[in-house]
Order: C-alpha cells, then sequence, then structure tokens
C-alpha cells in the first residue's frame, strides 16, 4: 500500500482517533440484531491498546438521522457490547465534538472512549472544514478503519485526515489489499458474477472489469435487461428499458474483447412476488405474465461448471430475491460450490455479504467487504476519498 497503515506509526502515549463502522441493525428495542461490523474492527481496537497509547477514541455514524439527534440512532448500545468484545470498561460520551467532550476525554479513567453518532451534526456530511478540525483537535492520530463509508467525503472520514497523521487500520487495509488485488493482478481464471436487481448499479463494475477478468456471470433482476437485448423473451420479469442498448452494447464489446457473458437459460418464474406464489420453472424465453424471481436448475449448473475452472471470483449482486427462501436456491446453490473450491473468493457488501451470512457460509469466502457502496465504487476503478485521503508513505 501507498499509505501509511497501523503497523507504520507509533502510538505509544498518543491519542489515537479512530473512524469506525458501527452502523449495525438492531430491532425495537435497539437490541443490536448483527455485531459484524463490531467485531471487524477488534483487531485494530485491540492492536491499539497493545501499543500503550493515551487513549483510543472511536467514533461512528449509525442509521440516518439527517443531522438532528435522534434517539434511537444513539450509539450508546454500541458501546455495551464493545465492552463486552473488549472485556474492558468503555467510556460513552454524549456528543462527538466541542470542548466539553475534549475536557471529558482529558479526564476519563477508561483507555476506550466512544463518541455518540457523527450524524448528529448536519455537518459531518457536508464535510465541513471547522467540525473536521474540531474532531482531528481531540487526538494526536487518525486510524480509518471504516470501509463502508470510505467511498463519502465526509469530515469523519477525509476531512480530520487533512490536519492529522492518517493511516489505514487493518479491517479498511484488508479491503484494499483483496479488492485492489482482484482489480490490478487476480490469480486467473478471474470470473465475475453479478446480480441485483438493476443493471444500472453495475454499469460501472461492468466497464471496468470486462477488459481485465476472463468470464462475466450475470444473474438476478439486472440479467432479464441483458437477455431482453438478446431477443428473448422476458414476460413481466425487471426490465431496464433504458438500458436495453446499453445491454447491447456490452453484449458487444464482450464478444470483441473475446470474453465470455452467462446469463440464465432457465428461470424460476412466478405470476406474483410473495413466499407463497407457485414457483415454476420456464426457460430462456419466459411466457407472458410470468415474473423470474431467481435462477434454475440448468443455469446453476451451467455456472458452477463455469466457475470450477476459476482461480479468482469477485461476487457482487444475489441471484435471486434471496430473502424469500422459496426463490433462495439458485444464489444458495452457487454460493455452497463457490465455497467448495479453494480459491480466492471475494464478496461485495450489502445484499451479497447478507446472502452468504443468512447460508452460514462467511468461513468458506475468503474476504467479504464490509462495505456494500464501497466495495462496488471500488470494482468500479473509482478513487475513494477516505482512502485517497489517508498519508502517504514516505
Amino acid at each position: 500500500m501507498a499509505k501509511l497503515t497501523l503497523k507504520d506509526i507509533d502510538l505509544k502515549a498518543k491519542k489515537v482517533l479512530v473512524r469506525a463502522d458501527f452502523n449495525v441493525p438492531q430491532d425495537e428495542n435497539l437490541n443490536i440484531t448483527d455485531d459484524t461490523r463490531v467485531r471487524a474492527t477488534l483487531p485494530t481496537i485491540k492492536y491499539i491498546l497493545e501499543n500503550n497509547p493515551e487513549k483510543v477514541i472511536l467514533m461512528s455514524h449509525l442509521g440516518r438521522p439527517d443531522g438532528k439527534v435522534v434517539a434511537k440512532y444513539s450509539l450508546k448500545p454500541v458501546s455495551a457490547r464493545l465492552q463486552e468484545l473488549l472485556g474492558i470498561p468503555v467510556k460513552f460520551l454524549s456528543d462527538c465534538a466541542g470542548e466539553e467532550i475534549k475536557r471529558e476525554i482529558g479526564s476519563a479513567k477508561e483507555k476506550v472512549i466512544l463518541l455518540e453518532n457523527l450524524r448528529f451534526h448536519p455537518e459531518e456530511e457536508a464535510n465541513d472544514g471547522a467540525f473536521s478540525k474540531s474532531l482531528a483537535s481531540l487526538a494526536d492520530i487518525f486510524v480509518n478503519d471504516a470501509f463502508g463509508t470510505a467511498h463519502r467525503a465526509h469530515a469523519s472520514t477525509e476531512g480530520v485526515a487533512r490536519h492529522l497523521e492518517s493511516a489505514a487500520g487493518f479491517l479498511l487495509e484488508k479491503e484494499i489489499q483483496y479488492l485492489g488485488n482482484a482489480v490490478q493482478d487476480p490469480k486467473r481464471p478471474f470470473m465475475v458474477i453479478l446480480g441485483g436487481a438493476k443493471v444500472s448499479d453495475k454499469i460501472g463494475v461492468i466497464e471496468n472489469l470486462l477488459p481485465k477478468c476472463d468470464a462475466i456471470i450475470i444473474g438476478g433482476g439486472m440479467a432479464y435487461t441483458f437477455l431482453k437485448a438478446r431477443g428473448k423473451n422476458i414476460g413481466n420479469s425487471k426490465l431496464e428499458k433504458d438500458k436495453l442498448g446499453l445491454a447491447k452494447d456490452i453484449l458487444d464489446k464482450a464478444k470483441s474483447l473475446n470474453k465470455e457473458i452467462l446469463l440464465p437459460v432457465d428461470n424460476v418464474v412466478v405470476d406474483k412476488i410473495a413466499p407463497d406464489s407457485k414457483a415454476e420453472i420456464a426457460g430462456e424465453n419466459i411466457p407472458d405474465g410470468k415474473i423470474a424471481v431467481d435462477i434454475g436448475p440448468e443455469t446453476a449448473a451451467l455456472f458452477k461448471e463455469k466457475l470450477k475452472t476459476s482461480k479468482t471470483v469477485v461476487w457482487n449482486g444475489p441471484l435471486g430475491i434471496f430473502e424469500m427462501d422459496a426463490f433462495a436456491s439458485g444464489t444458495k446453490d452457487v454460493a455452497v460450490f463457490l465455497g467448495s473450491l479453494g480459491i480466492t473468493t471475494i464478496i461485495g457488501g450489502g445484499d451479497t455479504a447478507a446472502a452468504i451470512a443468512k447460508f452460514h457460509l462467511e468461513d468458506k469466502m475468503t474476504h467479504i467487504s464490509t462495505g456494500g457502496g464501497a466495495s462496488l465504487e471500488f470494482l468500479e476503478g473509482k478513487t475513494l476519498p477516505g482512502i485517497a485521503a489517508l498519508t502517504e508513505k514516505k
């Protein structure tokens, strides 16, 4: 990495400000239902603690309070969970910036401090200069370990890095390593699996990776715009009519580059999208009135046959409506197979990560990204502001 990492800096007796991603899901009683993101930052926090800092000051956002104090988006439940996981006291502060917070940090007996939700301040998302400076004044060193927000130029990701020596935490470093290698120097054959609802969400990824990969496998709702572009009947399946020309251009470009794009050859179809809908299998041409909700068994077999020759696979987007068990088998079948290959498997965040978690396959994948939007932009070849702002290695 061209940027400073945690092991490049002297942490002893320093106040270390860490941008974490504690944007965790909670139930109606504000109980954390999935603490994956909290656990993901533990290696960074523990490493800093082992190197005798003065304080570790953690900051994050939670939800979308839109610059207002909203009780249900408080990070207080996260501080309780973090204390359990670390096994040492964690002090929670009721705000994240200002002279009073600075005083409370200075007088705190606890080594680990969690600040209140950054997005209770509108200045956070506005990347306000004064707010960035106020955050930076709390510490001597800044560590960004929040890949999930690295694609946002916010005060706590990009702004604060202008004022302090700044390094990547272990989680951020790992994301850059795996996603960067996949894009720049993958073991070949290199395959890309793309799914999800819309072609428009994945245009940048396709354009960036098509020249670099050996094949692209397409499923999910986005596949039907491509099938329509190939002249197939798609019934009432998901269609982005305004992207038909683009889908055809992509198919033509793949042909000219001698790259294979694999699309569904059979589909699970229903009359309406509901968990109890009667499903049946249709071929490439979907009958009028029917909606495709998952890839069929022949398609799963075709995709697996292609994948078994690969050495690196990047997967972004599920292959069907996996949230409904009745339409999850295509995504699950391919995921289980992928996990059995013993190759480099890189899973994009968001829905793809949620699908892997649903099928309990986390330990079968090489890397599961913690950032949906960030991993997508990284795979598109974009510069992420939260990474670009970090201090360069000398």
